[in-house]
């Protein structure tokens, strides 16, 4: 069985793709390394340097999708929401027609809890109203809503999976990061890192390799939308000293003003994952354990 991913070596598609070889599949990678890095990506993969955007894309002989290629930064989307409705919204369009073209019948697509904007209840289930709170987030839920009409049109099947606050091994601190990367690679060069707004706001923070983890599951899960999180609240204060006592660290966090539009509390209901089997395996202390010591060999920080 051969699975095209799309995005597949950027952050988190490095990770579905070696998931997918070792579980035996044939891989064909998707990338236009715009964000994505060719050094993450598996040796056993095809790859192929193109766009999701691209009109003759060939699909022959892929038997399924998983499309994680995407504009992923919420500030970018704010500057730029033409080119994030362009990259995500039409991008994810392109590759439903080009499924259809090709009699493609699966598609796993990257969601994110950005879908559901300021929660109306903690924590999050699949069916809470969604009301994105930028481009980047009605991007993903204008594209939800296309696989969505696609399968009753054309019977494409599909899984959508939510992801909450990824994290873990290849997030580059310089690129489109994540918290935890910026405050892990600010600890290290003995920086200390910057907190917008009190810290006691909070997030639902994954590790990379159970999302993997869903991801590669999600392929066998029919028309379904699941949460892929941990359903634990975490606040910046509390992951900024997870970090500082993991690396020894002294420095006290700066502190200022909050960012624009930030959600200040989420956590996600993680209930349907369990009903299909999935589960998170890797605690925070962990995850941020294995996330810094490959930092360091990133970073060639000893």
């Amino acid at each position: 069985m051969r699975i095209l991913v799309t995005g597949g070596a950027g952050f988190i598609g490095s990770h579905v793709v070696d998931a997918l070889i070792e579980n035996n599949y044939n891989v064909t990678v998707l990338d236009n390394l715009s964000t994505g890095n060719i050094e993450n990506l598996n040796k056993k993969a095809e790859f192929i340097r193109g766009d999701i955007r691209d009109k003759n894309l060939d699909f022959r002989d892929i038997d399924g999708v998983i499309h994680l290629g995407a504009q992923v930064n919420v500030r970018t989307s704010l500057e730029k929401p033409l080119y994030d409705c362009d990259v995500n919204t039409l991008g994810t369009l392109n590759i439903l027609e080009t499924m259809r073209r090709y009699d493609v019948e699966k598609i796993v697509f990257a969601s994110s809890v950005a879908v559901y904007g300021d929660p109306k209840y903690l924590p999050v289930d699949e069916e809470h109203p969604k009301k994105p709170l930028s481009p980047y987030g009605l991007s993903k839920y204008c594209s939800e809503r296309y696989i969505e009409l696609y399968s009753e049109l054309y019977s494409i099947d599909y899984t959508i999976l939510r992801y909450s606050n990824v994290y873990g091994e290849r997030q580059d601190p310089r690129g489109e990061a994540g918290v935890v990367s910026i405050f892990i690679e600010s600890m290290l060069k003995g920086k200390a890192p910057t907190i917008y707004g009190d810290g006691h706001q909070t997030r639902d923070f994954v590790y990379v390799g159970d999302v993997a983890r869903g991801t590669l599951m999600g392929l066998n899960w029919r028309n379904k939308i699941v949460n892929i999180a941990t359903g634990r609240e975490t606040t910046i204060n509390q992951l900024y000293t997870t970090i500082a006592d993991t690396l020894n660290f002294k420095g006290k966090p700066r502190y200022t003003g909050a960012q624009e539009g930030e959600i200040y509390r989420m956590v996600l209901d993680i209930g349907r994952a369990l009903d299909l089997q999935w589960r998170p395996t890797v605690d925070l202390g962990e995850g941020i354990r294995r996330t810094i010591e490959w930092m360091r060999r990133y970073l060639k920080i000893s």
